[in-house]
């Protein structure tokens, strides 16, 4: 038992996550992780490929599981040889899925269904059923009929709070052809439709008119309670979600009621009536903020609360400026620009370690920035540079002039690019929460034959703590993604001609008889 009396609530933090109140929820797991870390780092551990396939369509992978054939076949990527978890029937072109998430049991809260305390699999089809399905046996164990007679073609699906609200977005409604010269108008350019999850219900949907909206609206997005909107022109404008759903819906439902809607009798949530179009917005709502930035980019992040954007203007492609959210003003060395000359544009976002810091990716050097306040000022803040990792280009020359063996001064007219493949570049960085390590894909291609190493770093420190040589050949003409998941990493390739490959590689402490 804790001693009686007032203790400093920094102090307690401290020595719970150091293990000291050995009865507190979550000590154990840490301790296991801790010691996994310390394990995988070990310069005696290997990771070995245990498994490869190969298939005609898309590959995905979710918290252990990889899905192939249109997540109609599911394999556990946890035993020491991946092994079948369910295997269903090949589906029709009507039943293809069009997107899918993971969804997860929250923790202490009382649930309606034993089903429910088990992870699931919410899948979206292309005749717009929105289905939730066991993640272990793909059992439909709940059915949502999406469109009814106000729209047709949901193809989305993503968090608003993760693993808590859910937004089913259509594709942009767009009038054929024959219909504009005709003169006929279309008004409504994206549906949104809004979930609690677990259990499942219906909290409304949402019309995006351009009427209200805009013209020029792009796109939309729900994130944390923020209604995103894009523009054409660079724009992005936020809008307070909830405040939204409060004033313009004009009645809720449930899914299963019965309900008369517009003249329409039916059961929400089932064929052939869908789900009612019940949030209408008749007037502009109060915009939160807005910003210009190419192409949209536009993040939210840190502390206090800054924003990234890029200027809106194609010479500005690589230069990010950190701006305060309270005030819209530069950051001290707010800046970034990298100066890179590649073919693919270096990248920045805010760390997904909730830190507060700012990860800058480049072809051969990555940043990790951190926001402080600037010295003698307490309202400004500046960037600074936390670590650095720098790709290993030891051997590489890229001389201008040289010299023949007959003498001859030969000058050459154009300089490598910073991620000409035959330098090692970074590809790839990724963020292993439960592990508190940072991940990078670095890639050198010498002919045909691209060599690729995923390395772990401190996430605090940026110190190189574990290298993984990835044994398959590493073309940087495909689209590649790379999974590190505890003592798993796995690499997804997609190829030409749309063929996908899958190499799994699984944790091993090597002895000598092994090597």
């Amino acid at each position: 038992p804790r001693p009686a009396g007032p203790h400093n609530v920094c102090r307690l933090l401290g020595r719970r996550a150091h293990g000291f109140y050995a009865r507190d929820a979550g000590v154990a797991h840490r301790k296991n992780l801790g010691l996994l870390r310390k394990i995988m780092c070990q310069e005696s551990t290997k990771f070995k490929n245990v498994w490869t396939t190969h298939s005609a369509s898309p590959i995905a992978y979710e918290r252990g599981r990889i899905y192939m054939d249109n997540y109609q076949c599911c394999i556990s990527s946890i035993a020491q040889a991946p092994r079948i978890l369910y295997q269903k029937s090949k589906c029709s072109k009507s039943e293809k899925i069009e997107d899918a998430l993971l969804l997860e049991c929250p923790l202490g809260e009382m649930l309606p269904s034993p089903s429910d305390y088990k992870s699931s699999l919410i899948v979206l089809t292309v005749q717009n059923w929105l289905l939730r399905l066991s993640a272990d046996s793909g059992e439909v164990l709940e059915k949502v009929y999406l469109a009814g007679s106000c729209c047709k073609s949901f193809r989305y699906l993503s968090w608003d709070t993760p693993q808590e609200v859910m937004v089913v977005k259509t594709v942009q409604n767009k009038l054929p052809a024959a219909a504009r010269q005709a003169g006929i108008q279309q008004s409504v350019l994206f549906y949104l439709a809004v979930f609690q999850v677990l259990p499942l219900s219906f909290i409304g949907m949402l019309e995006i008119n351009k009427k209200i909206f805009g013209n020029s609206v792009t796109d939309v997005a729900v994130s944390n309670g923020i209604l995103i909107v894009m523009y054409s022109m660079g724009l992005v404008r936020l809008y307070n979600f909830k405040a939204i759903l409060e004033q313009f819906m004009e009645q809720p439902f449930d899914l299963g009621q019965e309900f008369n809607w517009n003249g329409q009798v039916g059961v929400v949530g089932k064929y052939p009536f869908g789900l009612p179009c019940n949030i209408k917005v008749t007037d502009t709502p109060p915009l939160l903020f807005e910003a210009s930035s190419l192409e949209n980019a536009f993040q939210i992040g840190g502390y206090p609360w800054h924003y990234i954007i890029t200027p809106n203007k194609k010479k500005h492609k690589g230069v990010f400026h950190i701006c305060s959210l309270k005030d819209n003003a530069l950051a001290k060395n707010g800046i970034q620009d990298m100066k890179c000359c590649s073919l693919e544009p270096d990248w920045i976002y805010f760390h997904p370690d909730m830190s507060g810091r700012i990860i800058h990716v480049g072809p051969n050097l990555i940043k990790v920035l951190k926001l402080k306040e600037v010295k003698n000022h307490t309202d400004q803040m500046e960037i600074a540079e936390d670590f650095t990792i720098v790709a290993n280009r030891e051997n590489c020359v890229n001389n201008t002039v040289t010299v023949t063996a007959s003498g001859r001064v030969v000058k050459k007219r154009f300089n490598l690019l910073d991620d000409d493949p035959e330098q090692e570049t970074f590809k790839i960085v990724d963020y292993e929460d439960e592990l508190d390590l940072l991940s990078t894909v670095a890639v050198t291609q010498i002919g045909a034959d691209g060599r690729a190493h995923l390395d772990f770093h401190c996430n605090e420190h940026g110190i190189l703590l574990k290298s993984i040589p990835l044994r398959e050949s590493w073309d940087v003409t495909y689209s590649h993604e790379v999974y590190f998941d505890k003592d798993l990493v796995l690499h997804i390739e997609q190829k030409p001609n749309r063929r996908f490959s899958c190499y799994v590689y699984q944790m091993v402490c090597d002895t000598a008889k092994d090597d």
